[in-house]
């Protein structure tokens, strides 16, 4: 049974931090010169089977602290926990194996840590590692300090533009590095952002997120308010889904709710096949915030009057921006605060 610490208190601070694990490395995790732990070239899900993994001592639960409980999922819960060798803190997320073989998610999970342990970026929750016993599988997850970005969300209901900027920064900066590696993350939502001790954010839970080298997929999956058209009208969908997200992201950031909500699916379904994006009088926002996902053109010849493109919400997805320019829009260099952008 997980006994929680009598301190809740961890940080990765001080002499906690700089302390290193025996012979610089276990279970497929070193630990650098600052305190942070990266994955080593042996698998970071050190039960892999094969022989460079084999030769660090396996984690078990006994290796842990367990502390105060951080979040509740579907198939398990999240703890913050302490590694007894290094004193390095970390998430502990603890999946019973009976839920995920009754719900036919073995394989999604087992696709989630194989993508999450190969990537390493400031503004994406590493994955240390994981182990599992016979009734559980436990992966040793970064701890962001400040929790889930959507509680903040709703604690403020909305945010002002330069931490929605340095929030949309941070995120292109993550996919842009997914997408290089040709990962599609397909589920990015408040709930599935972190903040860190800094309030840098960090894009989490990778549970629907696919390797896709030919960057072309069908499975429609994710949250209803943040489909793209295209999985809307089950059609073949490619990276750009994550671009649609941002502007979706963006427009919930500032005006507190996502673009194309409704009473019902039917008609959710039917704004984003539409592309059906209205701004409201309340909040204020800038013209710049709202360029950055839609702006008015000139009107081409023969027309007289404006028409609307969109920069991220638009239904053609070989058209939308893409996240290398994101950095570059007017509104986001105007807005972006360097101190929540994770040191970049």
């Amino acid at each position: 049974m997980l006994q929680p610490l009598k301190s809740s208190n961890l940080v990765n601070t001080g002499a906690q931090a700089t302390a290193k694990l025996s012979q610089g490395e276990h279970n497929g995790l070193q630990q650098d010169e600052r305190g942070t732990f990266k994955a080593s070239n042996a698998d970071a899900g050190q039960n892999t089977g094969n022989s460079t993994a084999s030769t660090s001592r396996r984690w078990t639960l006994d290796d842990f602290e367990i502390g105060k409980a951080l979040g509740k999922g579907k198939f398990g819960n999240v703890y913050l926990a302490r590694e007894r060798q290094s004193k390095f803190v970390v998430a502990l997320k603890v999946l019973f194996k009976s839920q995920l073989q009754d719900s036919n998610v073995e394989q999604q999970i087992r696709r989630e840590i194989e993508i999450q342990a190969h990537l390493c970026h400031p503004n994406i929750l590493q994955l240390y590692g994981y182990f599992y016993d016979k009734d559980k599988l436990y992966m040793v997850l970064e701890y962001a300090a400040r929790g889930e970005l959507y509680k903040e969300l709703v604690c403020c209901t909305h945010f002002g533009e330069s931490r929605s900027a340095s929030y949309i920064l941070s995120l292109a900066r993550a996919l842009q590095y997914c997408h290089s590696h040709n990962v599609i993350h397909r589920d990015i939502k408040p709930e599935n952002l972190l903040l860190g001790l800094d309030g840098e954010l960090k894009l989490a839970d990778f549970g629907w997120s696919v390797h896709a080298p030919s960057n072309r997929r069908r499975t429609m999956c994710g949250t209803l308010d943040y489909l793209s058209p295209e999985m809307v009208e089950h059609k073949i969908h490619t990276s750009a889904v994550d671009n649609w997200c941002l502007g979706v992201l963006t427009y919930e950031f500032l005006f507190g709710g996502p673009p194309f909500e409704a009473p019902d699916h039917y008609d959710t379904y039917k704004r984003i096949s539409k592309v059906d994006l209205r701004f409201p009088d309340s909040p204020e926002v800038s013209p710049e915030a709202k360029a950055f996902i839609r702006k008015v053109c000139e009107a081409p010849a023969g027309r007289c009057d404006p028409y609307i493109s969109a920069l991220l919400l638009i239904k053609d997805a070989s058209q939308r921006l893409p996240l290398t320019e994101v950095e570059n829009d007017p509104w986001i260099r105007a807005h972006a605060d360097p101190k929540l952008l994770g040191g970049q």
